[in-house]
This record gives C-alpha cells, sequence and structure tokens, in this order.
C-alpha cells in the first residue's frame, strides 16, 4: 500500500472522532468569551480535518498541492480555497465560478455569501463571506505565488509542517489572500476564532492547538517546509 493511500485511509477514520490534541478549553474557559466552547473548538477541528483531507485527494489528483487559481501571466483571480471545492464534494458550487475571472468580478463575487460550511467560521467576527481558515504564502513557506510543493518536496516532515491555520482576522473565502510570511519579519495574528489559540492542521492530517502567544522561532520553523530545522512542539501547543 502506498504512503499516500496509508494517510488518506488514515485521515477518513479520525474524521468520526475529530478533536484538537488537547481537549482544554481556551484562555476565556467553557464558552468564555476567549477561548469558545469545546463543542465550538472541536467542530473547526473537524472542518481544518476535512479540509486536510481534501489537499491530500487533490495531491493524489494532480501531483502537487492546490494553489491560487491564476491567469496566464500568474496573477492571482481565486483562492485555493476555491480551487479545493471539488475534493469537498462541493463540485456544483465550484463549475459555478469563472474561473478565468477575478474573485470580485461581478459574477464571481456574487458567489461569495455562499460559503460552503468547511469554511464558515464557528465564532468571531467575520463578516458573511469571510473565514478564516488561511495559509502562509512567501518565501520559504509551503505556498505563495508559483509554489508547487509535493508531499515528498517537504523535507522537514509532513508532522512537522502545518499547512492550514485559524488566522487573526478573517477574508473573503474565495479572495486570494493568506497569512504573508517572511522568515526575517514578524509574523502575523492567528486565532482570531479562539483569543489566539490557534487549531491548524498539519501536512500528515494532524489536528493541533498552539497555545495564545506561542514561541515564534518554533513558528517559523513549523512553517517552512525545507528548512531542516528541528521544531519544538513543547514551545508551540497548549
Amino acid at each position: 500500500m502506498r504512503p499516500a493511500t496509508l494517510s488518506l485511509m488514515l485521515l477518513s477514520a479520525a474524521l468520526a472522532g475529530c478533536r484538537p490534541s488537547s481537549d482544554r478549553p481556551g484562555p476565556g474557559g467553557p464558552g468564555g468569551p476567549a477561548g469558545g466552547t469545546r463543542d465550538e473548538q472541536r467542530l473547526s477541528a473537524r472542518n481544518l480535518k476535512q479540509i486536510g483531507l481534501a489537499f491530500h485527494n487533490y495531491h493524489d489528483s494532480n501531483g502537487r498541492l492546490p494553489g491560487d487559481l491564476a491567469d496566464p501571466d500568474g496573477k492571482p483571480l481565486l483562492s485555493w480555497r476555491v480551487a479545493l471545492l471539488p475534493y469537498l464534494e462541493e463540485g456544483r458550487l465550484y463549475k459555478e465560478f469563472r474561473l478565468n475571472e477575478a474573485w470580485d468580478s461581478p459574477h464571481n463575487r456574487a458567489l461569495v455569501g455562499r460559503v460552503p460550511a468547511v469554511y464558515a467560521p464557528v465564532r468571531g467576527n467575520a463578516a458573511a463571506g469571510e473565514t478564516y481558515y488561511q495559509v502562509f504564502a512567501g518565501p520559504k513557506a509551503l505556498f505563495g505565488r508559483g509554489a508547487k510543493f509535493r508531499l515528498h518536496e517537504i523535507t522537514d516532515g509532513t508532522s512537522n509542517t502545518g499547512m492550514v491555520f485559524e488566522a487573526g482576522g478573517a477574508v473573503p473565502w474565495t479572495k486570494p489572500a493568506d497569512l504573508p510570511f517572511d522568515e526575517k519579519k514578524p509574523l502575523p495574528k492567528l486565532g482570531g476564532q479562539f483569543g489566539g489559540v490557534c487549531v491548524l492542521v498539519m501536512c500528515d492530517g494532524a489536528v493541533l492547538r498552539l497555545r495564545a502567544g506561542a514561541d515564534e522561532k518554533e513558528l517559523k520553523r513549523l512553517i517552512m517546509p525545507a528548512d531542516g530545522g528541528v521544531v519544538d512542539m513543547d514551545k508551540l501547543m497548549e
């Protein structure tokens, strides 16, 4: 059995009882204003697990991880979240997009309000049609303009590399907008749904929960797929 196939089987089985690696509430306590309820945290974890599975299915079908949909000159038009729709049982919605037009063209803008449940916020201050689920994009990151990583090229290991994070602020789900990454600059805020606590899905499909104010040096190592650094999870996990 191929490793990728085994990984997909494990991801599928995990969906039935998905929960973050830590079962403790966030900084606001159960139902508190910052941490959210355990049900909300588990729902976000389940959403991210489904997104992670879709990434693997896309990879198996296309030989690489998805990126933003772009025009012939490489200008991003629509988010990777749109490209992933057929792998989230949203093929009908995918076919309604005009893939050669920008996310905010008159036709495509009308679809922003139809955000799939898997991308929809479970709490927070997002506007209609927005999502907190974003990737890091930029030099040395897994995603960005022109990036076409394959799983075997993640030399730090899929269990040591973050894939999709809960950002500190929400963006329109169809817009090619994500978390900017520059190894030499401070990272943007994370955890907009749970008071700074960030739920994410790793490249191996595991769902983790990072503490608010996690060590930035270790977090950058978690973001970069091939920097050769060893991630100290004790400095990141809740």
